[in-house]
């Protein structure tokens, strides 16, 4: 198989990646406005689908050289760790879209990217020295930032519901949901463009990672074909939808209203492109959920359904070794393919 063979083969399983990650996280996207009956799921997919790919045009590349360089060690990074890594994050989303939960496509690319990078260094120098294949680099503030950005949209969506309560202190509920009902399509276009730059970023970064590794591209650096795809093939895949996972956003993790959905959609927008400019792949699956329970939590604790809550949690923590252990086994099985 030529070298050419395989860089297009890899690159067309990571935009197939990328279609998965946008159904996947349709329902991130397009939850809060379906559950609160401002969009039907039809409308809403499109809304958030267009606002995905026109968030091409802003933010740069930073996020996706984080992903590119910041986590493994590049000497050993091959063609089969790159396609190891995609199957394992491909794996794991389709699993956890399976069974309803709403888990990070995000961190699942990060931890099959980690376990392709593992396995080879494992297979070259043995398992002592597997822990060769990653570098501190981006491992430090990447992982805080599971815990800091849904913290981050938890409380931004609390501390927006408090003031548009204060604010329509003598307006009724009715009238209030009037308002939200049509602000609310901005917040979720704002939501899928945060979605977008960030998400995509992560699929452009493996990409250019294949282009590099193959001797495609000398240096490091996103061509304009590639963040074009990318973001393309995100955007047909929110099209698609993930209806199992709207459900649990929408519905199950807390009741929403109009002012409540505008609340989570915009907390969590400012929040994921917080991190877009600190360069930062962050789950936007994490934020919003936070943001949707911090809405929540402000009427009362009980209001958030925390048992469903917890389990969610557990999904978030199982992902990165979970992808990882599938991409270790990926990268083996796939050894009797010569690339």
């Amino acid at each position: 198989m030529s070298l050419l063979t395989v860089a297009i083969l890899i690159i067309a399983v990571a935009l197939l990646f990328d279609f998965i990650n946008g159904f996947h996280d349709a329902a991130n996207s397009v939850a809060t406005v379906v559950a609160t009956r401002v969009l039907t799921p039809f409308q809403a997919v499109i809304w958030a689908a267009f606002f995905n790919f026109v968030s091409a045009f802003t933010f740069g590349t930073g996020v996706a050289s984080t992903v590119g360089m910041g986590f493994v060690n590049l000497e050993l990074v091959t063609t089969r760790v790159i396609l190891a890594g995609l199957l394992g994050a491909i794996v794991w989303d389709l699993i956890t879209w399976w069974w309803g939960l709403p888990t990070s496509s995000s961190h699942a690319l990060i931890g099959g990217y980690a376990g392709g990078a593992l396995a080879n260094a494992a297979s070259r120098f043995g398992v002592g020295r597997a822990m060769d294949g990653l570098v501190a680099g981006q491992w430090p503030v990447t992982l805080s930032f599971i815990v800091i950005a849904p913290v981050l949209g938890l409380v931004l969506a609390y501390v927006l519901m408090i003031a548009i309560h204060w604010l329509f202190r003598n307006s009724t509920p009715a009238k209030m949901d009037r308002h939200f009902r049509r602000l609310q399509l901005v917040s979720a276009g704002l939501y899928s463009f945060a979605h977008g730059t960030n998400d995509a970023q992560k699929t452009m970064g493996i990409i250019t990672s294949v282009l590099v590794t193959s001797g495609f591209l000398k240096t490091f650096h996103v061509p304009f074909w590639v963040i074009l795809a990318a973001h393309a093939a995100i955007s047909l895949g929110t099209l698609s939808g993930g209806w199992k996972i709207v459900h649990t956003m929408g519905s199950r993790l807390t009741k929403l209203k109009p002012r409540g959905g505008f609340c989570a959609e915009t907390s969590a927008a400012a929040s994921i492109l917080f991190a877009t400019f600190l360069h930062q792949p962050v789950s936007t699956t994490h934020v919003i959920a936070g943001s949707i329970a911090g809405v929540g939590s402000i009427q009362r604790l009980k209001a958030v359904r925390w048992g469903l809550a917890r389990n969610i949690v557990w999904a978030w923590v199982m992902t990165i070794p979970a992808a990882g252990g599938i991409a270790i086994a990926a990268f083996f099985a796939l050894s009797w393919m010569k690339f």
